[in-house]
């Protein structure tokens, strides 16, 4: 599983380890309603090999003819490194890209050539987001020169005009470990798949996983607290407890709570969390610690069948990981 990002990063870096030079296109800003986010990229070589979005199509159709005709590459030419394009100015423009009413998104075009510098920075790039760190892509605006800031990682702005250049912040996939093999975690499995997390089932209670598969889902037996240290830490990762099982869930717990995660919950009912809350202490978690719980999971909507239970559940990650709580 990938990123957007990282599935671009990677075919630029893969056409200019062939020689390819590629434009690459990233939204610095947006007004009214916009198809994509602020950070949202677009990758092409000059073969017309189109990787990522910035709109519904209209506006990769504008730029490909314009890629076609040469005009892009003359306009490079002439200011003699990255510009601006500024989609949907006016209602007629709007109408014809298919915006919605007010829609308006600046674009910076950059000419990635290939150089042994390009290159390397790609590559870098790609190898950062491989190994699920966040990355930042600093273009300075006058040259187009390509480096690589790992200052500030954690600001919240996916892109930043700092001292005549762009900040660009690049983001890993984001991770699910679910805790056990049931029919909420199968729901929960498909659902996060969809939003594009990278998902891990784990149980390590024997016959457990026998009949247990989503496809695209990585299974596992070993000890929950050994993945969480080894690869669930971090601020792009999330533990979600569903064994309703104290042995498989308060083990990844007790990890859990101390790390990172941007998201870690148990699911129970009031009664089984607070208990859940009084035995943590005894397993070396603080107060504060355990304040970063959710539990009960998800969101209270009244849910019953596994299905529900999901919805609630992946609702309220995707709340707290865009920095929503209910």
């Amino acid at each position: 599983m990938r990123s957007s990002q990282q599935y671009i990063i990677e075919s630029v870096d893969r056409w200019l380890s062939q020689s390819q030079a590629s434009w690459v296109c990233t939204i610095l800003k947006t007004w009214g309603s916009s198809p994509r986010p602020v950070g949202a990229m677009l990758a092409c070589n000059l073969e017309g090999e189109l990787i990522g979005s910035l709109s519904g199509g209209c506006i990769e159709e504008d730029f490909l003819e314009q890629l076609r005709d040469g005009s892009l590459k003359a306009r490079y030419d002439s200011e003699g490194g990255p510009f601006v394009i500024q989609y949907g100015v006016t209602e007629a423009e709007q109408a014809r890209l298919k915006l919605p009413c007010g829609g308006q998104l600046h674009v910076l075009l950059e000419y990635i050539d290939d150089t042994e510098t390009n290159r390397k920075v790609f590559e870098e790039l790609a190898q950062a987001l491989r190994s699920h760190r966040c990355v930042s892509r600093r273009v300075d605006l006058s040259s187009g020169e390509i480096s690589i800031d790992e200052h500030d990682l954690q600001a919240k702005q996916a892109v930043e005009m700092i001292d005549g250049a762009m900040l660009h912040r690049l983001s890993p996939v984001y991770r699910l470990l679910l805790l056990g093999a049931g029919d909420v975690a199968r729901y929960v499995a498909e659902m996060a798949l969809a939003l594009d997390y990278d998902v891990t089932l784990c149980d390590p209670r024997p016959k457990y996983l026998d009949h247990w598969e989503v496809p695209g889902v990585e299974v596992s037996s070993r000890l929950p607290d050994d993945l969480v240290r080894e690869r669930f830490s971090n601020s792009y990762s999330g533990v979600v407890a569903l064994a309703h099982d104290p042995r498989v869930d308060d083990m990844a717990l007790m990890e859990a709570l101390k790390t990172d995660a941007f998201y870690v919950g148990a699911m129970g009912s009031e009664r089984t969390s607070a208990a859940r809350r009084e035995r943590l202490p005894q397993l070396g978690l603080s107060e504060a610690e355990i304040d970063t719980l959710h539990a009960p999971i998800g969101y209270q909507i009244g849910s019953k069948t596994p299905a529900e239970i999901a919805i609630s559940v992946m609702a309220e990650i995707t709340a707290v990981r865009h920095g929503r709580r209910a």
